[in-house]
């Protein structure tokens, strides 16, 4: 899984009931076509990101289908999603 492009945006708390700040990430990924994610139209993971103190974690990802917008059930292996996080947490670093 390679990461193309992507998309960053702040998650603002109006009520700041939410401690911390949340992102979300659209990221167009790049996958083999042996895998079973494997999409011809292409897919994105739309990924929430938390940022607590100076811990930074996955709150939640969607994996969805480009060409007919159809979210995937599908699970992320454990060193994919640290390879994502390690992205997102380096994209808000520079922000």
């Amino acid at each position: 899984m390679e990461i193309t492009q992507f998309s960053m945006e702040e998650i603002l708390d109006p009520t700041n009931i939410i401690e911390g700040k949340r992102y979300e990430f659209i990221l167009d990924v790049d996958i083999d076509e042996e895998d079973e994610l494997y999409h011809e139209a292409g897919i994105e993971i739309r990924v929430l990101i938390a940022e607590k103190g100076e811990e930074s974690f996955i709150l939640n990802y969607f994996i969805i289908e480009k060409a007919e917008g159809e979210y995937l059930d599908f699970a992320l292996e454990d060193e994919e999603l640290e390879e994502i996080l390690t992205f997102c947490k380096e994209e808000i670093a520079k922000a």
